[in-house]
């Protein structure tokens, strides 16, 4: 678990706005301090050093969490990596064979 940063604000777009020192990977999973699943990292803006991070919420009232601290959870990223490759797996459809002509 890597800090990420404080939420500054709630954006109008439907995301969480967080100032940080490093920039994390898109689709990371960032969690509270209780281990709880807040949102994904859809965006990393601004400038190099200290980037802007918007979050896609994933809990009901988003506005409260303004002002409190959020991580970044690596072990979960790999859990859902697992899991999608396990789905993917299963899905795969053979592509029909062409019909004859003649």
């Amino acid at each position: 678990m890597k800090r990420l940063g404080k939420v500054s604000h709630y954006a109008k777009q439907g995301f969480l706005i967080l100032r940080s020192n490093w920039a994390p990977s898109l689709n990371d999973v960032v969690v509270d301090k209780n281990l709880k699943v807040i949102g994904i990292v859809k965006d990393v803006f601004g400038p190099v050093k200290m980037p802007y991070i918007a979050v896609k919420p994933k809990v009901r009232n988003p506005e409260e969490l303004v002002g409190q601290i959020l991580y970044v959870d690596k072990r979960r990223k790999e859990k859902v990596r697992k899991k999608n490759k396990r789905e993917k797996k299963g899905k795969r459809r053979k592509r029909p064979a062409p019909k004859k002509r003649g």
